[in-house]
């Protein structure tokens, strides 16, 4: 199971994330089945185009709360200063996919980026 953690901004159309998740999909060697959700921070969970682009990859979506995302900061890899101050964390796409993935999910491809839209792939934590 792979979830993708997206920022984007609020004028980002559906096609621009769908191409960009899939894009992740395939740097990251994966196939398009193996995505199993899409998070997001609540502020733009309910938007037409993360609802669209969950429908059009055929995956659920996920709200991921302040303190979710605040708890995966210090997990990211990528340091945006433009993330920081608005979010106070790294990369709003890796953290909601470590928030969404679950407690100790890690990253399995770090944040790309479009033009309005950043996107991060999270694998949840296996059993041994």
């Amino acid at each position: 199971m792979i979830v993708a953690g997206l920022g984007f901004r609020r004028s980002a159309a559906a096609e621009e994330i769908v191409t960009l998740v899939e894009l992740a999909l395939n740097r990251a060697e994966l196939a398009r089945g193996a995505l199993a959700k899409l998070g997001t921070i609540e502020a733009l969970a309910d938007l037409p185009a993360f609802t669209e682009a969950a429908r059009r990859l055929a995956v659920p979506t996920m709200a991921v709360g302040e303190q979710d995302l605040s708890a995966a900061g210090p997990r990211v890899r990528t340091q945006s200063a433009r993330s920081l101050a608005a979010r106070g964390v790294g990369s709003v796409a890796e953290a909601a996919a470590l928030a969404a993935a679950g407690p100790g999910a890690t990253l399995v491809l770090e944040r790309i980026a479009s033009t309005s839209v950043t996107c991060a792939l999270a694998r949840p934590e296996t059993e041994p």
